[in-house]
């Protein structure tokens, strides 16, 4: 296929009759003769080429972006200014692991984060390859700084799916099940409720003997949840009255995509460590922990990665924050409060809209009704989004997440919210709201959306 200009363009095109066409169909029946079943395929997308917020298939199916690989690419998928780096320091050096040994990328990122993390004094970074593995290490850091043994975390919480972090993770029994006995003496809070982390301490977690409270700034997995404005004040509040570390979860909502570059500083909060990964190096494996150096005060050989820190990951981290930084976060603030202006108008027409929320381009939409939340209406929005070419996630009980690259245009939430409102319209029939429009085709799939994080 030539490299045309498609890919510059906002309007999706499907070509082929049916999803998948006849080349991905050919993909996905060799994926699921190799693949762990363990996968949760949102839709039969077979991705063969993205730049910026758009996408094409092997079929050349053109698709409107709306997920960024779920919160990933930040700048945009194959930003130039990050192919740049990548092949320039792949060029160079591909692998010296950095635990053991130095160079320059590594030291350049670490120096970036260290100065761009909130909260007062001078600061480290220890560098890992993805979110899980950042939680892990600062579990790991939090029990040898503190010498407690005891965490709180909180219901609907998503930290990642080994066992420390799954362990810190409460939104699912499917992550859970068949893998006990995990990391003991993790207890959980409700999130947004202050009171209830007061309940545990006066019952089961002594706060004296408490480590660290672990909290992501806005739920991701769990569903889009933008906790109360007090409720991150008062966990700073309760972590410096009794000594506990606060360890903010920024994985999903960091790197510009709430409009800040931390989504923490929306409440004016800092943690005491704030782990990374996602969208910290535009799409190639990364992840970090960064603390006070008084807290990161474990020995040599405590904790080590051989990958993690790798340099060509630590150039494309530098050139995204380059980005992201200013130019980017701004506009994730001003194209997040056009998509949700958009969705609430969309939820005039449509009942089945029970909530919109957010923070820049980290945005819930959820569906439901007076008898609760709607997870198969929501699962069957998706696909016909899909079938009219636009990528769209789930998250939580009901909820559709929009997470697109931070690039996204004025242009493509037009055409994102266009789309949406036709393939809403396409199954009236089956939601409380307007009548079906008679011009619009059904779905072609009836394919159940599963809705899980990746790890």
């Amino acid at each position: 296929m030539s490299a045309d200009p498609a890919l510059h363009r906002s309007e999706p095109r499907i070509l082929t009759e049916r999803l998948p066409g006849p080349k991905a169909a050919s993909w996905i029946r060799r994926d699921e003769r190799t693949t762990s079943p363990s996968y949760t395929r949102m839709y039969p997308l077979v991705v063969r080429r993205a730049k910026g917020a758009m996408m094409e298939d092997l079929d050349g199916n053109r698709f409107l972006d709306f997920t960024a690989g779920i919160a990933v690419t930040n700048a945009g998928h194959c930003h130039p200014r990050v192919v740049r780096a990548i092949r320039a320091q792949a060029s160079r050096l591909v692998h010296m692991s950095g635990t053991d040994f130095y160079y320059r990328p590594q030291i350049r990122l670490a120096e970036r984060l260290a100065g761009l993390a909130p909260g007062p004094g001078p600061k480290r970074v220890f560098f890992s390859n993805s979110g899980a593995e950042a939680i892990e290490a600062a579990l790991k850091l939090a029990r040898y700084h503190s010498k407690r043994p005891r965490v709180v975390a909180f219901r609907g919480a998503f930290h990642g799916r080994t066992y420390g972090a799954m362990s810190l993770t409460a939104s699912k029994a499917i992550q859970r099940k068949g893998f006990s006995p995990l990391v003991p003496e993790i207890q959980h809070a409700r999130y947004g409720d202050l009171a209830s982390v007061r309940e545990l301490f006066r019952t089961t977690c002594p706060p004296e003997e408490t480590a660290a409270i672990f909290v992501e700034p806005i739920q991701g997995e769990g569903g889009y949840i933008v906790p109360p404005d007090d409720f991150l004040p008062g966990l700073r509040a309760l972590c410096d009255e009794h000594g506990i570390l606060l360890v903010i979860d920024e994985i999903q909502s960091g790197i510009g995509r709430t409009g800040l570059l931390f989504a923490s500083e929306h409440w004016g909060v800092h943690g005491d460590i704030v782990c990374l990964a996602k969208g910290l190096a535009n799409g190639l494996p990364l992840g970090a922990i960064v603390a006070p150096e008084s807290v990161m005060d474990w020995a040599p050989g405590s904790h080590a990665s051989t990958f993690g820190g790798n340099p060509v990951a630590c150039a494309a981290a530098i050139e995204t924050l380059d980005l992201v930084v200013g130019k980017y976060t701004r506009n994730a603030d001003a194209r997040g409060r056009q998509l949700m202006a958009g969705l609430r108008e969309l939820a005039k027409a449509h009942p089945c809209i029970v909530d919109v929320r957010g923070k820049g381009l980290m945005v819930g939409m959820e569906i439901g009704s007076d008898a609760g939340p709607g997870p198969n209406l929501r699962d069957r929005i998706i696909l016909e989004a899909f079938h009219r070419g636009l990528l769209l996630l789930p998250c939580g009980p009901s909820t559709i997440r929009f997470c697109p690259p931070l690039c996204l245009t004025a242009r493509q939430v037009e055409v994102g919210l266009s789309l949406l409102s036709h393939a809403m319209d396409a199954l009236c029939g089956d939601c409380p709201c307007s009548p079906r429009r008679p011009d619009v085709a059904h779905a072609k799939s009836g394919d159940h959306l599963p809705s899980d994080e990746a790890s």
